[in-house]
């Protein structure tokens, strides 16, 4: 993008890890506030299984509907401040969108996959996945504008490995 950085994109190891045995999914789930018409965070990553708590902090109405393509949908109404609906995505998928329709601006983007190696890119654009694996790797970034780039990494024990995705506008 002109040189700048990239925020909100969702980064994951899409394969190599095919043999990889780590820990289960973490018992603290994820929340998703609904606050001042906005969801926030705006995207977020859940493993497999993890519980994604949907949180209303506005004194109005609003719904989460998920599209999704790979997780079952739903479409839920949230009429009360304070309501909190929890849902578990069963199978990885990147994206999983969550929708209001009182709001139609509002919408947030779950990434889910099956193990720990993921982040959201901060404000400058960064991010970074620690304590990958010794191993080769196809890193993917998802971005709800710019669309999928990914790379090939090479872990090695104890090294840094450092990559630089670049998305371009169309």
């Amino acid at each position: 993008v002109n040189g700048e950085s990239l925020q909100n994109a969702f980064v994951w190891i899409k394969s190599g890890l095919d043999s990889y045995k780590g820990p289960a999914a973490p018992s603290e789930p994820v929340v998703v506030d609904q606050k001042g018409c906005m969801y926030k965070p705006h995207v977020v990553g859940a493993r497999v299984g993890q519980k994604v708590i949907f949180l209303n902090s506005d004194p109005v109405l609003h719904n989460v509907r998920a599209v999704a393509e790979s997780n079952a949908v739903f479409n839920d109404m949230m009429p009360t401040k304070d309501m909190r609906l929890e849902k578990v995505f069963e199978k990885a998928e990147v994206p999983v969108r969550a929708k209001c329709d009182v709001h139609p601006w509002m919408s947030a983007f779950i990434g889910v996959v099956p193990h720990p190696f993921f982040a959201v890119s901060g404000a400058s654009g960064e991010f970074s996945l620690v304590n990958v694996p010794e191993g080769t790797y196809e890193i993917e970034a998802w971005h709800e504008v710019f669309g999928r780039q990914s790379q090939k990494v090479t872990v090695k024990p104890r090294e840094t490995a450092t990559i630089t995705l670049t998305f371009c506008a169309e």
